[in-house]
């Protein structure tokens, strides 16, 4: 049964259409709240506008079935009513679309018309002052369901949700680039204060480190200096002594700056920025993981500090002995809040006869002061794997 346009029945079912627009502000919505009218209209198993987004791409809003289509955007190109939006057709009538070629092409987006069953489908064009702003789809299970005439009906539901839909698109447009601009300048401020406290650190840092330069290492070489200016000759022995005094203070001073970066950007950095420092210019391949979202991180600052001087010297005895040529870090979570931290190479494995103990034996004490296992394997290279309880 067909039904003239004009009839007053269906002027009624368009001013219902009209009533329920008028009280909607999201085209979802507005789309669920006119859905029984469209199909007094023309009847449906699936529904949807498709309205223009960004250039090339289409927005989709659905009822009767909900598909991947309202879950992204689609590209025209890949759209089954890309014909129409195009310009190549003024509406597009399909008897079966799972068969029609139209809508089924090659890299098509048409699996919600396969998966769903939609053979009978009309697509119409919705326009607002005459320029295209999308289409109106409207599917049905049946095959060879709908003619001319739905096409008539549909583009007369189309006329008349054009205005409305359109205005809420635009709306919901602006509060889309409202919101991307927020969080875009939430990010800016967000980086400019980080930015601003990494200077203020820094300088603070730089300051320390020129103090301890000039009260201890600056101070030292100032009297060796007048030392080896005088008259009298220095014994060698004192030369070498006061020498590795001076070299003692410069590495302590260099060690206490390394945590810093520690404090400003964390474990898993700092170790990598060492390993790579470690490593130099040799042909050593590094891995560095951590499948703990960051524990170290929020440890006590005491002991990730030493479980940060356990890695150091860990990497440090792997660059400079092993003649490895990989070396892996790894940090796992271990039982309740514990982590375990490993530092392994591939390389020549723990000499029998180690020719120096001290670095091994700081190590150990370290883990100890903090309550963490100590453990040296070797297989197949070198392991130094560290495991912290929960009471850590």
């Amino acid at each position: 049964m067909t039904f003239a346009v004009q009839s007053p029945a269906r002027d009624n079912v368009f001013l219902r259409i009209s009533a329920h627009l008028a009280e909607r502000t999201d085209i979802a919505s507005a789309l669920e709240a006119v859905a029984d009218e469209i199909a007094e209209v023309i009847p449906f198993t699936h529904a949807d506008l498709c309205l223009n987004d960004r250039p090339g791409w289409l927005s989709s809003y659905e009822v009767g079935i909900q598909t991947r289509w309202s879950r992204t955007s689609t590209r025209v190109e890949t759209s089954p009513i890309r014909d129409l939006i195009t310009g190549k057709c003024d509406f597009m009538l399909c008897q079966d679309a799972m068969k029609d070629p139209r809508q089924t092409y090659r890299g098509a987006c048409s699996e919600p018309i396969l998966n769903h069953r939609m053979r009978s489908r009309v697509h119409v064009l919705m326009k607002v002052m005459g320029q295209p702003i999308g289409t109106l789809n409207i599917s049905h299970s049946t095959a060879g369901l709908y003619d001319l005439d739905t096409v008539r009906r549909a583009q007369h539901v189309a006329d008349v949700l054009s205005p409305y839909f359109h205005a809420l698109h635009i709306a919901e447009q602006a509060k889309r680039a409202t919101q991307v601009r927020r969080e875009a300048q939430a990010r800016e401020e967000g980086l400019r204060r980080g930015a601003l406290e990494l200077t203020q650190t820094l300088e603070q840092e730089r300051q320390r480190i020129g103090m301890d330069l000039h009260d201890q290492p600056l101070a030292d070489l100032t009297r060796l200096l007048r030392e080896i200016a005088s008259d009298t000759a220095l014994p060698r022995g004192h030369l070498e002594e006061r020498i590795r005094e001076v070299v003692d203070d410069l590495r302590r001073i260099i060690d206490t700056a390394v945590p810093t970066l520690l404090d400003l950007f964390g474990f898993v950095h700092a170790v990598r920025v060492h390993l790579e420092r470690a490593i130099g210019l040799q042909q050593v391949g590094i891995t560095v993981t951590d499948a703990t979202r960051g524990a170290p991180d929020r440890l006590d600052p005491t002991v990730r500090t030493a479980l940060f001087r356990i890695a150091q010297e860990a990497i440090n005895n792997a660059a400079r002995h092993s003649g490895a040529d990989h070396i892996e870090i790894r940090i796992e979570p271990a039982a309740t809040h514990g982590l375990v931290l490993s530092i392994r190479d591939n390389g020549r494995g723990i000499p029998v006869k180690p020719g120096r103990t001290s670095g091994l034996a700081h190590m150990r004490t370290r883990a100890r002061l903090i309550a963490a296992d100590l453990d040296l394997l070797d297989d197949g290279g070198c392991t130094v794997r560290v495991m912290l309880g929960e009471r850590s």
